[in-house]
């Protein structure tokens, strides 16, 4: 594994001006929104001015947050959709020069991010980029005909950030295909565009920089704001009677790529006494109603981000279905915050994890889900003993803004 520094010393800027730039519709649930609003949260807090550009329809009711353009037919699983290019150029390049904008931080791949760059490009502004997942994975799953469309896609996100000279090599299990290899060259463009590239993982951004990402990279943990951990209070330890029902919480986007259907296929399997809450929408809605039916699943849809944690504070157990696409799950973090051990799958999120705090299927499949949730309902304290673990790690999971201020200074000073 190689190793990722943080940024080096630099002229101290007292307080910084930040663009944070996303095309996820912000009042979402979604990890992506989740850490926006926790380091625009936290930047505010300790003295920088931090505002959030993303689409929305109408004006925002927060000073702090600024609609971008949209389009008015596209709207997948009916958000907003940043559009168009021109548009989103000339909008953020007029407010960026407005706020007199030091460093812009995108958040996305997609066109509100890309106007972004090019606007700060225009204006002479340094671009701190954060990837946080794989985009090869998400097409692969959520686009109709991804071998088609993804080359529709690229060739947008081309005509806005070259990828001129960059080239994928098929050696590795998630390059094999030409969808994959055409994905991880729109990362690789947009990553080179920018002057720095933050990361969530060790194991993604050892990926980047495999795959020839030469533009500094640190890995930076997310965080959950201060406020949202005030909101949680005191989180309980899980302990589970013989006669209480387990419950199960899966959260996240209703899309084939976190896999809910692998948890709901479990689901069926799982002992009597055992019930599964699950919070969130997506393209994948319809199918997962369908292959809920008649098991212990209840199916609540986009719900506002508060009742979310009230269900994980009251739970027993947090299921992460996804393999092979999360980076860092903003839910695990959030199950941190609320004490709840985590089921998963993925070895790769063991770094998210800690040690004995959750618990690794040995096969990433539906059975290896109902296997364990099996021996836990079994083994009560178990969950006990990992809830204390989590309760313990709290502390580590608060969004921090030394390390991101240090890396704007760094961009800043270039």
């Amino acid at each position: 594994m190689p190793s990722f520094g943080t940024a080096g010393s630099s002229p101290r800027l007292t307080r910084v001006r930040i663009a944070l730039v996303t095309d996820y519709y912000l009042p979402t649930l979604g990890g992506v929104q989740t850490a926006v609003r926790a380091l625009a949260e936290s930047l505010r807090a300790d003295g920088h001015e931090a505002i959030v550009f993303c689409p929305l329809t109408g004006s925002s009711d927060d000073p702090g947050v600024v609609g971008l353009p949209v389009s008015n037919v596209f709207r997948p699983d009916g958000y907003p959709f940043a559009w168009s290019p021109r548009r989103l150029r000339e909008v953020l390049g007029r407010e960026f020069a407005a706020r007199r904008i030091d460093v812009v931080h995108t958040h996305s791949e997609m066109f509100a991010a890309l106007g972004a760059i090019r606007a700060a490009h225009d204006l002479g502004i340094p671009v701190a980029h954060t990837m946080h997942g794989r985009i090869d994975v998400y097409t692969r799953n959520v686009l109709p005909l991804p071998a088609v469309t993804t080359i529709l896609l690229a060739a947008l996100h081309g005509r806005q950030v070259s990828a001129a000279g960059i080239r994928v090599a098929g050696d590795t299990p998630y390059t094999a295909t030409r969808t994959a290899r055409r994905m991880w060259r729109v990362m690789l463009a947009q990553s080179r565009a920018s002057d720095h590239v933050l990361v969530p993982s060790q194991h993604f951004a050892a990926k980047l920089v495999a795959q020839g990402v030469r533009t500094p990279v640190t890995v930076l943990t997310n965080g959950i704001e201060p406020s949202v951990l005030d909101g949680i209070g005191e989180a309980p330890v899980r302990t589970l009677r013989p006669d209480e029902p387990m419950r199960i919480v899966w959260v996240g986007r209703l899309s084939p790529e976190k896999r809910p259907d692998v948890l709901v296929r479990a689901a069926h399997a799982f002992p009597g006494g055992v019930h599964v809450d699950v919070y969130g929408d997506g393209v994948a809605r319809a199918a997962i109603a369908r292959a809920a039916a008649g098991a212990p699943v209840t199916l609540h849809g986009s719900a506002p981000h508060p009742e979310v944690l009230a269900a994980m504070r009251s739970a027993h157990l947090l299921v992460s279905s996804s393999f092979d696409f999360d980076n860092q799950p903003m839910v695990m973090l959030e199950a941190i915050a609320t004490g709840l051990p985590v089921l998963y799958c993925d070895p790769d999120l063991a770094e998210v994890v800690p040690d004995g705090g959750g618990f690794r299927t040995v096969t990433p499949d539906a059975d290896g889900i109902t296997t364990e949730v099996r021996r836990l309902r079994d083994d009560p304290d178990a969950i006990t003993r990992a809830s204390e673990v989590m309760i313990a790690a709290r502390p580590r999971i608060e969004q921090r803004t030394e390390t991101v201020v240090d890396v704007y200074r760094s961009v800043v000073a270039h």
